[in-house]
C-alpha cells in the first residue's frame, strides 16, 4: 500500500499519512473501529455519495461497533456556506460532539472544506479524518489541511487551516464518478505537474489517451505522484506564506470565472481555463516560451478540458471576485505565473490592462482628455 507521510513537526507534531490502494474505502470502518472505536463519529457527505458509498460506510462502522452519526447535505458547491454549516454545527451539538470526537469527511472537495471547517471552529477543533471520493478531492484538497466555505463576495474567503489525521484514498472510487467530474479533477493533476514536475507532465503527456477513471492502475500511480509532490510543498510551507502559493496556478483567474459564473463552471473547468490564460499572461510578459504555453493547452484539451473564457463573462462580477481573492495583494493582484513546464513563479505582478486584454474584455477607457 503506498503510504505517503506529511511531516509537519513544528510547533508540534501533527504529521499524519495519506493512504493509497484501490479497494480501501471498504476497509477504512475496520481500520477506524480499532483506533477510534470508542469516541463518537460524525460521518459528513453528500446525497449522491450517501447513496453510492454512505449507507455501506455507516453499515461497517455499526458492525465494528462505532458510535457514529451520518450527517448529509445537498451535493453541490452551494453547500459550502454559513447557512450549511449552521445546521451541522445543531446536529454536532446536538448529537454530543465532544474535543475527542471525530468528524469524517466522505465526498469529494466540497465535502472536505466544509467537513474541514466544521471540525476546526466546533469546540475549538475537533479531530478530521479525510476519505475524498474524487479525483480532485483525491490529488488536492484532501491533503494540506486547507478547509473553508464560500461567501456571497467569492469562494473559499471564509476559512481555516486544519490538518487531518489521517487520509484515506481509494482510486476504484473513481469508478463511479460522472467523466464531467473526472475530468475537471484531471486539471487539478496538471496544475501540478505543470507548477512542480516536468516528467511527471511528461509523463501526463505520454499517457493522457489513457488515464480513464477505469484503468485503476495507473490512475493509482498518478494519484500517488500527485499527493507526494503536494505534500513535499506543504511541508515546507504549510500556512501558504510563500512556496505553497506555487499550487494556486491557474487559480486567480479561475477561481474569479467559478465565482462570477454562479459556479456553473465547474472548479476544474475553470481552473484549466485559467491555466491557459495564466499562462498567455506569462507569454506577453515573457516569462513563458511560447512552446511551453502551447504544450499545457494541448495537455489540457487532450484531457477533455476548456480552454478559453465563456464567450459572455459579467466583467464587474469577474474584475471584482479577483480583487477579493485571498491571494492578492494592497497594491492588486499578484499571480503564480510559469516560467516553463515544471517551473513558476508566485507573486508576480501584473497590470490590470493584461488581465482584461487576456478575458477579452474592452480596453479601459482613459479619463485623460
Amino acid at each position: 500500500m503506498p503510504r505517503i507521510r506529511v511531516r509537519l513537526d513544528a510547533p508540534r507534531d501533527r504529521s499524519y499519512t495519506v493512504e493509497i490502494r484501490p479497494g480501501l474505502l471498504a476497509e477504512v470502518p475496520l481500520l477506524l473501529s480499532r483506533s477510534d472505536g470508542r469516541k463518537r463519529m460524525f460521518v459528513v457527505t453528500d446525497e449522491n455519495v450517501l447513496r453510492l458509498y454512505g449507507r455501506p460506510f455507516m453499515d461497517r462502522l455499526a458492525s465494528g461497533g462505532c458510535d457514529a452519526l451520518l450527517l448529509d447535505v445537498p451535493a453541490g458547491e452551494r453547500s459550502k456556506s454559513g447557512g450549511t454549516l449552521s445546521r451541522l454545527y445543531a446536529k454536532l451539538f446536538r448529537g454530543g460532539v465532544r474535543r475527542d470526537s471525530l468528524v469524517i469527511a466522505l465526498g469529494g472537495g466540497v465535502i472536505g472544506d466544509l467537513a474541514g471547517y466544521l471540525s476546526a471552529t466546533a469546540l475549538r477543533g475537533v479531530r478530521l479524518v479525510q476519505i475524498p471520493t474524487t479525483l480532485l478531492s483525491q490529488v488536492d484538497s484532501s491533503v494540506g489541511g486547507k478547509v473553508g466555505i464560500d461567501h456571497a463576495a467569492g469562494k473559499n474567503l471564509i476559512g481555516a487551516f486544519h490538518q487531518p489525521a489521517a487520509v484515506y484514498i481509494d482510486p476504484e472510487a473513481l469508478r463511479t464518478l460522472p467523466p464531467e467530474e473526472f475530468r475537471s479533477g484531471l486539471a487539478e493533476v496538471i496544475k501540478i505537474a505543470a507548477a512542480l514536475d516536468a516528467p511527471f507532465f511528461v509523463q501526463l503527456e505520454r499517457n493522457a489517451a489513457r488515464i480513464r477513471k477505469e484503468n485503476t492502475p495507473l490512475l493509482t500511480r498518478i494519484i500517488e505522484t500527485a499527493v507526494a509532490l503536494k505534500a513535499s510543498v506543504v511541508e515546507k510551507d504549510e500556512r501558504e506564506t510563500g512556496l505553497r502559493r506555487i499550487l494556486n496556478l491557474g487559480h486567480t483567474v479561475g477561481h474569479a470565472l467559478e465565482s462570477s459564473s454562479g459556479f456553473a463552471l465547474r472548479h476544474g473547468e475553470a481552473v484549466a481555463i485559467g491555466m491557459v490564460c495564466e499562462a498567455k499572461i506569462a507569454l506577453e510578459l515573457g516569462l513563458l516560451a511560447r512552446a511551453e504555453c502551447q504544450r499545457l493547452e494541448a495537455l489540457l484539451e487532450a484531457s477533455g478540458l476548456p480552454v478559453a473564457p465563456p464567450r459572455r463573462i459579467n466583467e464587474r462580477a469577474f474584475l471584482a471576485s479577483m480583487s477579493l481573492d485571498k491571494k492578492g495583494v494592497a497594491e492588486g493582484n499578484r499571480f503564480v505565473l510559469l516560467r516553463r513546464i515544471g517551473e513558476s513563479a508566485h507573486g508576480v505582478p501584473v497590470p490590470g490592462d493584461l488581465v482584461r486584454k487576456t478575458m477579452g474584455f474592452p480596453a479601459k477607457k482613459s479619463t485623460h482628455g
